[in-house]
């Protein structure tokens, strides 16, 4: 199958070829046309399979007809509006409607917390007609006046299971209130809970459902492999690894925002250029931190799971678990950073013997046994015993009725709202 097939008007066909791609992804040939048709969707796809472009594609055309070429700002109203869990996932997504946009006169912007208001309002009111935007700061333009969805035709809902981790469940469903009841849905998700399901129930009127990989199911591009070691050798193994065999771009990730920064302190200490990820960074450092992994001026970029979520990098080559997840779903999503689009990855895990049981519990969710291979030098000593694992307030950890987030609570500007705090959000 190729793009040609999809129905996709010669605009976006052209800027499909551009980017290098000649034949569609499972997800983008099953959705792109129920988009087109003007259905509602329901759509389970991982992190990496092309989901982005299989609702930005359809989605252009379906604003194409109404495209205005007027400077006047009220010839741009919101036609469309994209809600993502966060930051760095809003900002891609909206990189993915100019990409693919770029010979279709519609205007669109992101807006996210975390960061000035003001170029995000002076942007609005220039008109925009594709707002892509993560939930708390929606609602805070929304209650400055800064927003009018009478004209809104399409909904999107990208990441609803993390949107829902994150505790913006709330805000969700006051933006719903907000928006036409007459209007096109579409709620994409890696895993369909029985929230989830709950939630779709309430705003997709007998929606298309399209699976595309199975739940809990490893990139089968990717090949895993675990290197036993002593807990006090990871830095010094992962250093060896990276100069021996000449890694670039690789993501390693840690359990606390902590052991993200030693980490990444250490590796520059051993002539390794990198640079950590997570919720104590600000917009600034964030952006200038992924782009600089993007660009390959950084080798080694160190992340937490929470600011790892939303990353979206084209043909990531390597992942290191520095430390397991306590939470073995989460090494599905982690490993799915690499392996994409039909390209090759590897997932290096350096487990000490305090994350045999976290090891046991992975391969019991993917129900295999991962290698085990002893790297030269760094075998692990029997005789040292197994400690707690001390993770303290961990980056994607949660507490009974608190919002998830960087240690239990989401960046500020991005966070939920608490129940006993009904107004309060962050500027």
């Amino acid at each position: 199958m190729s793009f040609d097939s999809l129905g996709l008007m010669p605009e976006l066909l052209r800027a499909v070829r551009e980017q290098g791609y000649e034949a569609p992804t499972p997800i983008q040939a099953q959705a792109i046309p129920l988009v087109l048709e003007g259905r509602d969707l329901l759509a389970r796809a991982q992190t990496g399979t092309g989901k982005t472009a299989g609702f930005t594609l359809p989605l252009l055309q379906r604003l194409a007809p109404q495209a205005s070429t007027s400077a006047s700002p009220a010839r741009h109203p919101i036609r469309a509006l994209v809600l993502t869990p966060t930051r760095e996932l809003a900002l891609q997504v909206e990189e993915s409607v100019r990409t693919y946009g770029r010979y279709l006169p519609l205007r669109s912007a992101v807006i996210f917390g975390g960061v000035n208001i003001n170029p995000q309002v002076k942007a609005l009111r220039a008109g925009v007609e594709i707002l892509v935007a993560t939930p708390g700061r929606l609602l805070d333009h929304h209650q400055q006046g800064n927003l009018d969805f009478r004209h809104l035709e399409v909904l999107v809902l990208d990441e609803a299971d993390r949107m829902l981790d994150m505790g913006f469940i709330r805000d969700i469903r006051k933006i719903l209130a907000l928006l036409p009841a007459q209007r096109q849905s579409l709620l994409f998700s890696a895993t369909f809970t029985d929230e989830i399901k709950q939630l779709a129930s309430t705003f997709l009127k007998t929606p298309a459902s399209v699976e595309i990989t199975a739940r809990n199911t490893a990139a089968e591009l990717v090949r895993q492999v675990v290197h036993p070691v002593d807990r006090e050798r990871k830095r010094a193994l992962l250093a060896h690894l990276v100069q021996t065999r000449g890694l670039e771009q690789v993501l390693v990730f840690t359990r606390t925002k902590h052991g993200a920064n030693r980490l990444s302190e250490q590796l520059d200490k051993d002539g390794i250029s990198s640079m950590a990820i997570h919720g104590n960074k600000s917009q600034p450092q964030r952006i200038k931190a992924l782009e600089s992994f993007k660009k390959g001026e950084v080798r080694v970029l160190v992340a937490t799971d929470i600011a790892a979520r939303g990353l979206d990098i084209d043909q990531l080559p390597h992942v290191v678990n520095y430390e397991l997840p306590q939470v073995p779903e989460d090494y599905i999503h982690r490993i799915g950073r690499t392996g994409r689009a039909g390209s090759e990855g590897e997932a290096l895990s350096l487990v000490c013997v305090d994350e045999h049981k976290l090891l046991k519990d992975i391969e019991k969710l993917l129900r295999k046994e991962l290698p085990k291979s002893v790297v030269p030098g760094y075998a692990p000593d029997p005789t040292i015993p197994a400690e707690p694992i001390q993770t303290g307030r961990r980056d994607s950890g949660r507490r009974p009725g608190r919002p998830s987030g960087a240690g239990g609570q989401a960046p500020r500007g991005e966070r939920g709202r608490h129940p006993s705090r009904p107004g309060a959000r962050g500027k």
